[in-house]
């Protein structure tokens, strides 16, 4: 199945999860791989909208500071990784949302936050929550990236409605 968006203009947006850890995952078998190995899994769908560029992607990030965090940390991207994403809507108990956070133990959801959530929280609510649920369920030792690599990432705050339709190769 083709993107929706020219996969070229939304890098940015998927580098920015990338740059702090988070393994971007492009088919069903790459999500399949990440919630099949035990622990915790954190999976982002990943969006062109505002609230993944204000809150989401920066709030995950920041909770990737936390001293406790995931095992595994994978993002699909919603109208790009078209497979991937329907694949891993498949495992989750609501309708689809994107963007969306999820916090899986051993491949099973524990933790969501929905696009009805996200689009009510700052950056700073998102990391909030997720590292309450980090401190709930995780072992692993943080941070996913050093500060200074944190602090250097660069946010990509663009909107969907810049963003152009793919066009094919």
């Amino acid at each position: 199945m083709p993107p929706i968006y020219d996969p070229e203009a939304v890098r940015p947006m998927w580098e920015e999860l990338a740059n702090v850890g988070v393994e971007p995952l492009n088919t069903p078998e790459a999500v399949d791989e990440v919630l099949g190995k035990p622990g915790i899994s954190l999976m982002v769908i990943n969006s062109v909208c505002g609230c993944a560029a204000g809150s989401c992607r920066p709030g995950v990030g920041l909770a990737l500071q936390n001293e406790k965090i995931p095992d595994q940390l994978g993002t699909v991207f919603a109208g790009v990784d078209t497979e991937a994403v329907d694949h891993l809507r498949t495992k989750l108990p609501y309708p689809p949302s994107s963007p969306n956070i999820v916090i899986f133990k051993d491949g099973e959801p524990v933790h969501a936050l929905e696009r009805r959530h996200i689009e009510m929280m700052t950056a700073v609510d998102i990391a909030n929550n997720l590292v309450a649920a980090f401190e709930q369920v995780c072992t692993a030792q943080g941070p996913s990236v050093p500060k200074e690599v944190f602090e250097g990432n660069d946010h990509a705050d663009q909107c969907g409605s810049t963003i152009p339709m793919y066009k094919g190769d």
